[in-house]
């Protein structure tokens, strides 16, 4: 049974990944394109349905983001969403201005046509999120207002030519009944089965990954986090034996984790895996390095000259290495714009874009489409331990984009040993797995302490707490005071070397998750 796909078009908004996500919570498969993927394109997923995203700019702006105007041609049906309604009738022969009124935040929406498919098991009345300083002024011939605000048109309809556009956002959480709204759409109006689970992907994926490969051997970088984890697993599933695992000691993993992870995916999931060790490479190809996007990209260098070591050891053992399989997700991909759109590079991922040509070989993403949490279910489905899957993102540079200045052996046991004590406390209050992500840093900051009635000078750890869906965005986690206060009196009791610990309270935007 071929994956219904809802394509969703991308014309800047900070919510367009919220989209593809209550889609997808819905248990239907959704693509996200920028808005200016060719028609053909498009068309290639066979689409159920279009969404088009919201946007900052004006759609009758000279240099404002567009979309084939074909899209609304085709029968399929489309929802538009704030840019998107205004997309809708700036091309079908409407009018769109700038409102006298402009709307943003909190707002409650009249539902003028209750008949309408779009709106149906809703109330009259719906509180929703509006961002808009445009209004449609007119609309196109067939058209009709279904909602408004008190300031503005906040729906539209021709069903006829099943087109639908909302002026609010449906997606976000200030919508509490946005979910209800985007499942009219995907099952009413785009006659949605609902049958994309993570059984359905492990199936489909299993069979098109055993179908590609053949009779070929397979590679697999595994960093012992749940998304390459998870997706050594699917090759396993699909092809056994054809897959050989390397993990790479990289100098700036957390502190055991070598041996852990070794322990976990082999002993406990049988995969085979060859385990080189190579900290004192990386780490001397860190050495005065302070640069952060230096640090990343000289550990992707000596990542893949250690990987090609041994690969092509492996090539000889096996007769060939056909295939490349990477743990990348669909975050990664956004980020380092891979997706090419109104959307802004935020930083390198050292998983999106494979290894050097010279090594030819193929590349297998089997997470490529997929959000952390849906990597999660995955793994539980193919009963991957919880402790495992449970385990919060960690970095492809590890520790070395938490050292903030160079990298050195001393600062890597720093880090280790506080960051140890960070995790353990977490897990001890019963928090590990509701934060994101929870972590020490250290900082390149010395300060004067006393300790037993002397005078001490020593590093500044700064501890991270976040909360987030995906990682796209994240709010600081507010821990309880107690934790705090365990987690400073243990790093300067027990981390010779730090006398200071500090809390981040910064949010993702305006910060990252990682410092650096």
């Amino acid at each position: 049974m071929d994956t219904q796909t809802v394509v969703i078009l991308d014309f800047g908004s900070q919510y367009t990944q919220l989209i593809a996500r209550r889609t997808r919570e819905q248990n239907v498969f959704s693509v996200v394109l920028p808005c200016t993927a060719p028609l053909s394109e498009i068309q290639a997923h066979k689409p159920i349905g279009i969404i088009l995203s919201g946007g900052p700019s004006s759609v009758y702006d000279a240099d404002a983001p567009a979309a084939d105007p074909r899209i609304l041609e085709q029968g399929v049906p489309v929802l538009g969403i704030c840019y998107g309604l205004q997309f809708i009738v700036h091309n079908l022969g409407g009018k769109v201005r700038s409102a006298p009124k402009r709307e943003y935040g909190h707002a409650e929406v009249s539902i003028e046509h209750a008949a309408s498919q779009l709106f149906a098991e809703l109330p009259a009345g719906l509180q929703v999120w509006m961002s808009h300083g445009d209004e449609a002024l007119e609309l196109p011939a067939g058209f009709r207002r279904i909602a408004a605000s008190a300031n503005a048109l906040a729906g539209i309809e021709n069903a006829e030519r099943r087109i639908w556009a909302v002026q609010f956002h449906p997606e976000v959480h200030h919508t509490p009944l946005g979910p209800q709204l985007i499942k009219n759409f995907l099952f009413s109006i785009c006659g949605a089965r609902g049958d994309w689970t993570p059984a359905h992907f492990v199936e489909t994926t299993v069979a098109a990954i055993r179908q590609k490969v053949g009779s070929g051997h397979v590679i697999c970088g595994l960093s012992g986090g749940v998304d390459s984890s998870v997706a050594a697993m699917l090759v396993h599933k699909a092809i056994g034996s054809q897959l050989t695992c390397i993990f790479v000691n990289n100098g700036v993993l957390r502190k055991n984790e070598f041996q852990s992870v070794q322990k976990n995916l082999r002993d406990k999931l049988g995969l085979n895996i060859v385990a080189v060790n190579a900290s004192a490479r990386f780490l001397e190809k860190l050495a005065g390095v302070t640069d952060p996007e230096v640090k990343r990209k000289r550990i992707g260098q000596e990542f893949i000259a250690v990987f090609e070591d041994e690969a092509h050891r492996i090539s000889e053992q096996t007769g060939g290495v056909d295939w490349l399989v990477q743990g990348t997700l669909y975050p990664d991909v956004i980020e380092s714009s891979s997706v090419k759109g109104p959307s802004q590079t935020i930083k390198s991922h050292h998983n999106v874009g494979g290894l050097p040509e010279r090594m030819k070989l193929k590349l297998i993403e089997p997470l490529r489409d997929l959000f952390k949490d849906e990597v999660r279910r995955i793994g539980r489905d193919m009963g991957m331990p919880e402790e495992l899957l449970s385990r919060q993102p960690f970095p492809g540079p590890g520790l070395a984009v938490r050292i903030l200045g160079e990298v050195t052996p001393e600062r890597v046991e720093l880090l280790q040993e506080a960051d140890e004590i960070v995790v353990s406390e977490v897990k001890a209050a019963g928090l590990y797995t509701e934060i994101w992500q929870s972590f020490a840093v250290l900082l390149p900051v010395m300060s004067v302490g006393v300790m037993g009635d002397q005078r001490t000078y020593a590093y500044t750890a700064a501890i991270r707490a976040v909360n987030s869906e995906d990682g796209m965005t994240a709010d600081w986690a507010q821990l309880p005071y107690e934790l705090m206060k365990r987690i400073s009196n243990r790093i300067v009791n027990e981390v010779r070397g730090i006398n200071r610990v500090v809390y981040d309270i910064t949010s993702k935007p305006p910060g990252t998750i990682e410092w650096e």
